[in-house]
């Protein structure tokens, strides 16, 4: 009966997924400042300013957390 092979985690891929997680992590915070600073000036000039700015960054916020968490799934079950 053969033995299954053992796969190990892919160092460089893991590397990659965690540096996105750790840029991805401010950015998380810092988008969500940006959004509130925006709600709570809503008679003045920077909620134009600031809220597509907080849009448009928290999208690419959770786009790079994913594929941050993408990365490093691929790195530990690579085949």
């Amino acid at each position: 009966m053969k033995e299954p092979r053992q796969s190990h985690t892919n160092k460089q891929l893991l590397v990659k997924g965690l540096k996105r997680l750790a840029l991805g992590l401010p950015l998380l915070v810092l988008t969500t400042y940006i959004l509130t600073f925006a709600f709570l000036n809503k008679e003045t000039i920077p909620l134009y300013l600031f809220l597509p700015l907080g849009i448009i960054a928290m999208g690419a916020t959770i786009l790079l957390l994913f594929n941050g968490f993408k990365i490093i799934l691929r790195s530990l079950f690579h085949s």
